[in-house]
């Protein structure tokens, strides 16, 4: 089985405030179900109060990530899943939960790790 990463950065959420308490109990539904499913590796959200920054090969620290990469932040969810359709389905549900559409990406597999 794949391990599919479904996400979405902030600015696709546009979401009323008065909706917000809907989205938090629908999203966290979902992700109970996949729980109870026995598919779900791990699921949050970028900190975006804590600046990222950027360690060197010697240790060397620097605020900020790349200049040239967008921002990384919103949500995310990583389920382990048999198949690319079962995982289209889930990112689906999510999306339906988050009301914003959801980025569908897979892990490569690394017997090592």
């Amino acid at each position: 089985m794949a391990k599919y990463l479904i996400s979405f950065p902030s600015a696709a959420m546009v979401v009323p405030d008065a909706e917000l308490e809907a989205v938090g109990r629908d999203a966290r539904a979902v992700i109970d179900e996949a729980k109870a499913a026995g598919v779900y590796v791990y699921a949050g959200g970028i900190d975006e109060t804590v600046a990222p920054v950027l360690v060197s090969a010697d240790g060397t620290v620097v605020m900020g990530g790349y200049p040239w990469a967008p921002a990384l932040n919103g949500g995310f969810t990583v389920l382990e899943l048999p198949s690319r359709d079962e995982a289209i389905a889930w990112a689906a549900r999510i999306a339906k939960a988050c009301r914003c559409d959801q980025e569908l990406r897979v892990f490569g597999f690394d017997p090592q790790s």
